[in-house]
């Protein structure tokens, strides 16, 4: 959520700022700003509400020069999205840009108010800058008067600072939310992550946990907590993996939906060779009692997903937990149990806090991110990339299944490992995932489908999503993604829980999504479907040739899923979920990149 650029250029950096600022349009926000210092050494400002295009026109009529700026975009929390609150906030003569939330801004905001100094917004990072204007006042130079309020900040935040007179400085500090630097020739960066820098440099640094550091275009001064210099690790990015394009697609979603197969193949070539899984040697499951699997939204789903798969066929106990309760209830944890958090980023705030808690009462932390430069992945034991690529759209699809791919590997590496599988055992179960990308290749084609159905669903109100087994949690998925997307109202339940309430709200009115691959659970699950349609309930069936046919006439329309898969059907079934959902969007006219009130990466609780 949010975004942070900073300059320290050769050029007038407005535009760049803008055009920075554009490829962090996925974090999410709903209003933004840039500031900089001329040739006069004057700080100045411009800030809008809504899309970047509004702050590009206002940039037209009132332009910025300098050499010299800071940019953001904002998603609210402390105020609504107004021009007064959008960043950069100013006092006198410093600027500011933050991502994260300032705890103690009400305690720091009445001291300041009770010298005189008032704030003109409802943000909390507004008393950021009022600090450390007040500081200057008191006679403080500029990287004095930051380092001043940084000590008195309690919370998470990257903050970026800007100081009118040096044309040759911006400061940054990182506590929590993540932050980057970028090494120019005779030009430093500053970004909330490496895909704003790639359209200037290739080389990064990462601020740790606490870091705070001096930029000016000679290079950067890193300073640790206890406000010692560091060095930290410079480290070179895939330029062309940051590119951001639709490649033709009419939304980055309907993009990512469709580079699956190709992703998924990635995963399998990674971690798979002829018959044996490739991972580090300490993942080794024979020692291991129990597994705490941990995530948010699609990655909490992705989890309970893999706890079906672990506990069958490891036989592994699997705990699943979504990542903001899991770190309050301080879960009783084993020394002979890991710890496996999943994050597309690798930055959630939860999920890191849950980490944090974890790696001190289990033997093994485990971090299963896209990012593996992310906070997740250089905290955790183990990282384990998904290799999904970057992620634009908000509404995550092909991060799931990757997820989802990784976890199935770790399970049968565990079943395996555990004795419960042999190698014939192992070896039948990679070529039924190796199958995968193709099958998802077929599963792509009911787009179409889809799409017919979307005018249908895009007039209910509610809808709910049935399944049943390793189904359930991908119902829950569906019925989040549309959700997100369409702003519908929906639910997902596991079948057999329809009788114990959710049945209430079935009428003609209500679609009823039903997952159904013709399996073991198949019978149970048609029962639950019968029910509904004798309520009048409007049936979605979602299964192959064989279970369409069994499951006989009544249902308002059906979905032919391909035959095969076998236990990692979930991953199939992820993509109807997500395919339904977004044309039902595109059928609302809603925003389907950039959902209202949702950002793609939540680094804050």
């Amino acid at each position: 959520m949010c975004g942070i650029i900073g300059i320290l250029g050769g050029h007038e950096v407005s535009v760049q700022l803008v055009e920075a600022l554009r490829r962090l349009e996925y974090r999410g926000y709903d209003s933004a700003g840039v500031a900089t210092i001329d040739a006069d050494g004057k700080l100045d400002r411009r800030r809008a509400v809504g899309k970047l295009v509004n702050l590009s026109d206002k940039l037209v009529h009132e332009p910025l020069r300098g050499h010299t700026g800071i940019g953001h975009t904002r998603w609210a929390t402390h105020g609504a999205a107004t021009e007064e609150n959008a960043h950069p906030h100013r006092s006198g003569p410093v600027a500011v840009v933050h991502n994260g939330i300032i705890e103690n801004f009400r305690e720091l905001r009445e001291e300041l108010i009770a010298r005189g100094i008032h704030p003109q917004s409802q943000t909390d990072t507004e008393t950021v800058a009022l600090l450390t204007g007040y500081h200057m006042e008191q006679g403080m130079g500029p990287v004095e008067a930051a380092r001043a309020t940084l000590a008195r900040l309690h919370g998470a935040f990257a903050l970026a600072f800007l100081f009118e007179g040096e044309q040759d400085l911006i400061l940054a500090a990182r506590k929590g939310s993540p932050l980057a630097i970028g090494h120019g020739d005779q030009e430093m960066y500053l970004g909330s992550d490496a895909v704003a820098l790639a359209s200037f440099t290739d080389r990064i640094t990462y601020l740790e946990d606490g870091d705070h550091a001096v930029l000016s275009r000679a290079g950067v001064q890193i300073y640790d907590r206890e406000g010692h210099q560091v060095g930290r690790r410079q480290s070179r990015i895939d330029v062309g993996a940051t590119a951001i394009d639709k490649g033709g697609y009419r939304h980055f979603m309907a993009k990512e939906i469709a580079q699956q197969p190709s992703v998924i193949a990635d995963v399998l070539n990674h971690y798979v060779k002829g018959d044996r899984i490739v991972l580090p040697d300490a993942l080794d499951f024979r020692s291991v009692d129990r597994l705490s699997l941990v995530g948010c939204g699609t990655a909490h789903y992705a989890g309970h997903v893999a706890k079906y798969w672990f506990e069958t066929l490891a036989g592994l106990p699997c705990d699943i937990d979504v990542a903001s309760e899991f770190r309050y209830r301080e879960p009783p944890l084993s020394q002979q149990s890991w710890f496996i958090a999943v994050s597309q980023s690798g930055e959630t705030a939860d999920t890191l806090a849950a980490l944090h808690y974890a790696r001190d009462h289990v033997s093994q932390t485990i971090g299963l991110v896209n990012v593996g430069t992310s906070a997740i992945a250089r905290d955790a034991d183990i990282a384990l990339p998904t290799l999904a690529g970057i992620e634009v759209s908000v509404a995550s699809s092909k991060a799931f299944t990757c997820q989802l791919t990784v976890l199935a590997i770790l399970a049968l590496k565990a079943a395996h490992d555990r004795g419960r599988m042999d190698d014939a055992g192992l070896a039948g179960h990679l070529a039924e995932l190796r199958a995968v990308p193709g099958l998802l290749q077929q599963t792509l084609d009911l787009s179409d489908h889809c799409r017919a159905l979307s005018e249908w669903l895009s007039q209910a109100q509610d809808v709910l999503y049935l399944g049943r087994g390793a189904l359930f949690p991908v119902a829950l998925e569906g019925a989040l993604k549309l959700k997100e997307l369409s702003y519908i109202h929906a639910e997902g339940y596991a079948s057999g829980e329809l009788k114990h309430g959710p049945i209430a709200l079935i009428d003609r009115d209500v679609p009823v999504v039903v997952l159904a691959p013709y399996d073991h659970l198949f019978e149970k699950t048609i029962s639950n479907m019968q029910e509904v349609m004798a309520r009048h309930g409007q049936i979605l069936l979602l299964s192959d040739h064989e279970g369409i046919a069994a499951a006989g006439e009544g249902a308002h329309a059906a979905l032919t899923m391909p035959v095969g898969g076998g236990v990692f059907r979930p991953i199939l079934y992820a993509i109807p979920m997500q395919y339904l959902a977004y044309h039902t969007a595109v059928a609302k006219g809603t925003d389907v990149d950039q959902p209202r009130n949702l950002a793609k990466s939540v680094t804050v609780e």
